[in-house]
C-alpha cells in the first residue's frame, strides 16, 4: 500500500482527505492495525509550540528622503542587525533592548508589529554620496514595511535533553530556573506530537515542505542550524540527544501572536515560544508505522546544567511519558519535572492545522530536496 501527494492533495481538493493529529493516530492504529489504518487515513497533523531562541525576522523599510543607509537600526531600543542594504534589518528574538534589558527583547518588537502596535524607529549612518541622511528617527507599523518575515535558522529539534542542576546554587538557563541539588528537572518538546520525532529519518519533512508556522502557512527552508542527522538512534529512528532542527521561514503579516509569543526567562533573558504544525502524509505503511509511536517509547537523557563542558554528564535516561507525569525518580528521591512546551498550545495548533486542511486550505507539499543522513555538528576551535 502506498499514496503519492497528488493523490493526497486530489483528497484535500475534493474534502475527502481523512486528517488526524499524531495524538489521534495512536488509538486508531491499535484499533484497526497498521495496514487499515495506513489505508483509511491521509494525513496525520504534529506540532510544538515551545521556546526557540533562534528566531528573527528579516525587515525592509522602505527608503526615506533623502536616503540613508542604516548601519545603526535600533526598533523600540533593540539593535537590528543592518549589515545588509540599505533599508534591510534582521532583528533577533534574544537581543535585548538597550533600555529594558533582559524584559524586553527583539522577540517582543516581533511580536508588538504583528498585533499592528507601533514601533519606534531610529537608525543612524555616517552617509554616502547615494544615501546622505546621516539619522531618521519614525515611527512604523507592520502595514508600513514593504516585506517583514519571519527566518528562524533553528527550529523544531528533533529530541532535546532534559536538564538539572547538581551545584548547591540555583542556576538560570534557556531551559528555565534549574534549582540546586537536584531540586527541579524542566524539558522541552511535546513528545508524541513533536514534528520531528513522528518523521526520524526525513521522509516528508524537508526543503520546501509546507508549514503551519506562528497562525501562517510558510515553509522548511533549509536544514537548521546544528543538524546532527548522524547521531545514534533507538530501534524506534529517534536520537537520545539533539538531532535534526528545521530553518524555517514564513510571512509576518499574515501571523497571529496566539501562536507566536515573546517570552523571558528569568536571569537569562528573552526567548519567543513558536507554534509550529507540520502535516505528515501516510505514504505506507512505514511512515504510519513512525507517526503512531507512543510517549512511553521516546528516551531522551536528563543531563547535568551546572557543568560548563559541551559534553555534560548524563544523569537518567528517561521517557517522556514518566517526565510528562510530572516527577521523575532519582537515587531514591522523587523530582518534579516542568515541561517548557505547551501541550495545550501544541495541540491547539496540531487540531487547528487539521481543521484547514479538511478544509481545503492547506495542502500538503513534497520536499524539493531531502536532508543528508551524515550532517554531524562541531564545536568551536579556540585558545
Amino acid at each position: 500500500m502506498s499514496k503519492t501527494y497528488d493523490e493526497i492533495n486530489e483528497k484535500i481538493k475534493n474534502g475527502e482527505a481523512i486528517v488526524v493529529t499524531a495524538e489521534e493516530i495512536i488509538d486508531i492504529v491499535k484499533e484497526k492495525g497498521l495496514e487499515e489504518t495506513a489505508k483509511l487515513v491521509d494525513i496525520v497533523t504534529t506540532a510544538t509550540f515551545g521556546p526557540m531562541c533562534s528566531t528573527g525576522a528579516f525587515l525592509n523599510f522602505g527608503h526615506a528622503t533623502p536616503g540613508i543607509r542604516m548601519e545603526k537600526t535600533y526598533l523600540n531600543k533593540v539593535e537590528a542587525y543592518s549589515g545588509l542594504a540599505a533599508v534591510d534589518s534582521y532583528i533577533g528574538a534574544s537581543q535585548e533592548s538597550i533600555i529594558k534589558g533582559k524584559q524586553y527583547g527583539g522577540a517582543h518588537v516581533i511580536c508588538d508589529l504583528i498585533d499592528g502596535k507601533e514601533i519606534e524607529l531610529e537608525a543612524t549612518s555616517n552617509g554616502t554620496d547615494c544615501y546622505p541622511r546621516k539619522e531618521i528617527k519614525t515611527k512604523i507599523k507592520l502595514e508600513d514595511l514593504n516585506e517583514a518575515y519571519l527566518f528562524n535558522p533553528r527550529n523544531v529539534y528533533q529530541n532535546y535533553s532534559a536538564a538539572i542542576n547538581s551545584s548547591n546554587k540555583p542556576i538560570y538557563t534557556y531551559m528555565g530556573t534549574l534549582e540546586e541539588n537536584y531540586g527541579n528537572i524542566t524539558f522541552s518538546t511535546s513528545g508524541e506530537l513533536s514534528p520531528l520525532i513522528n518523521d526520524p529519518y526525513y521522509r516528508t519533512i524537508g526543503i520546501g515542505t509546507r508549514i503551519f508556522i506562528g497562525g501562517a502557512q510558510g515553509y522548511v527552508s533549509w536544514q537548521g542550524t546544528q543538524f546532527n542527522s548522524s547521531v545514534k538512534r533507538d530501534e524506534n529512528g529517534i536520537p537520545n540527544t539533539p538531532g535534526g532542527t528545521l530553518a524555517v521561514v514564513g510571512d509576518l503579516k499574515d501571523m497571529n501572536t496566539k501562536y507566536i509569543k515573546a517570552g523571558v526567562f528569568k536571569n537569562y533573558g528573552v526567548t519567543m515560544f513558536m507554534g509550529i504544525g507540520i502535516p505528515i502524509p501516510i505514504l505506507d505503511v512505514k511512515m504510519l508505522k513512525q507517526v503512531s509511536i507512543e510517549n512511553k517509547d521516546i528516551f531522551t537523557n536528563i543531563i547535568d546544567y551546572s557543568v560548563s563542558d559541551r559534553e555534560k554528564p548524563i544523569i537518567k535516561k528517561v521517557s517522556y511519558l514518566e517526565l510528562g507525569s510530572g516527577e521523575v525518580e532519582i537515587n531514591g528521591k522523587k523530582i518534579k519535572a516542568k515541561r517548557l512546551t505547551s501541550l495545550e498550545k501544541s495541540r491547539e495548533i496540531a487540531e487547528e492545522l487539521k481543521k484547514q486542511i479538511k478544509g481545503g486550505k492547506f495542502f500538503i507539499q513534497k520536499p524539493i530536496q531531502l536532508f543528508a543522513t551524515n550532517g554531524k555538528v562541531k564545536s568551536l576551535k579556540h585558545d
